[in-house]
């Protein structure tokens, strides 16, 4: 197999018309050499060709015909200006539409950031109370065992026929404090470790990993639907995902591993499977956190995955 032959010179016209190289042989080639509107009418038909910018090639000693038309008129001018534009405009969107969603992205870890930090805040206020609660009741037993032992000192005396004015003349007995027991805050269940949620994230990746861009998706999905839920609780059509929804099922509802880290989140099927339910009774903000922060761990880190404990 050889480089095919092409006319030298429509090929160098083509490329002052900014075609690379490889393209414009592909394009000669393929039209007959016959012309350079008929290259360029050719490329336009291929523009989306997976291999429209590699050098093809032929068996040896194929000759091609060269062309007899080398002028080149102002409408294929005109093409190639329009191909050229057409080429720029589809990478200034492509690059515009990565920046919009890491810029999403690093907007969604810092609101899941700062609402760990006020969640943790609230978590150290509730444990000092339950301290504060704890001592109080240690200190009202002390006094209830004092009390005690006061009341058993009187029944002592009487027992022995000390007089009343002795009786009088003790130490007199405090009042017996009622006992007003205080209920501290159910303390919440067992939560969903990091582990878990990692080691979720990671058979994911690894059940796809030669479709990265698949993968991306996935995780960008389920980080949007924490972050709805993070920061608006209280709406339930975050809470309840329809599961043959078509989207939501061609970009985590297929996918092994995909409902399930939802599960670990806290969501429940209900409705015979049809959908995905996180009460509002169950909503575990600190868990929901732990998961967004370990999705913005797996699209941002390009070794997550790669590498764990277990050997994979």
């Amino acid at each position: 197999m050889a480089v095919p032959e092409v006319d030298k010179v429509m090929l160098r016209q083509l490329e002052l018309m900014g075609f690379p190289t490889a393209c414009a042989t592909r394009a000669l080639h393929s039209s007959g050499n016959c012309s350079i509107e008929a290259a360029v009418n050719w490329v336009i038909e291929h523009e989306n060709d997976p291999d429209i910018n590699q050098i093809p090639l032929v068996p040896k000693e194929i000759k091609i015909e060269t062309g007899n038309s080398l002028l080149i008129s102002e409408e294929v001018k005109l093409k190639a200006q329009k191909l050229r534009e057409q080429a720029s405009q589809k990478k200034l969107d492509k690059s515009r539409s990565e920046r919009e969603k890491e810029k999403e992205i690093t907007q969604s870890a810092g609101k899941l950031m700062e609402s760990k930090r006020v969640e943790d805040d609230s978590e150290r206020k509730r444990m000092r109370a339950l301290l504060k609660a704890k001592e109080e009741e240690q200190k009202r037993a002390r006094e209830r065992v004092r009390q005690q032992l006061e009341d058993d000192k009187a029944e002592r005396k009487r027992k022995l026929g000390v007089p009343y004015d002795d009786l009088g003349a003790s130490k007199p007995a405090t009042p017996r404090v009622e006992e007003q027991r205080q209920s501290p805050r159910q303390l919440p269940a067992k939560r969903v470790t990091k582990a878990e949620l990692r080691d979720c994230l990671r058979n994911l990746k690894r059940n796809y990993k030669d479709d990265n861009a698949r993968v991306k998706r996935a995780f960008e999905t389920l980080l949007k639907i924490i972050g709805n839920i993070v920061n608006s609780p209280d709406e339930e059509k975050f809470r309840r995902l329809r599961l043959s929804n078509p989207k939501f099922h061609e970009r985590v509802g297929c996918l092994k591993g995909g409902v399930e880290f939802l599960e670990l989140c806290g969501f429940e099927r209900i409705d015979g499977d049809r959908y995905l339910f996180l009460p509002r009774a169950k909503v575990d903000m600190e868990a929901l956190r732990s998961a967004g922060l370990e999705l913005h761990s797996a699209l941002t880190n390009p070794f997550f995955g790669l590498l764990s404990v277990d050997g994979y």
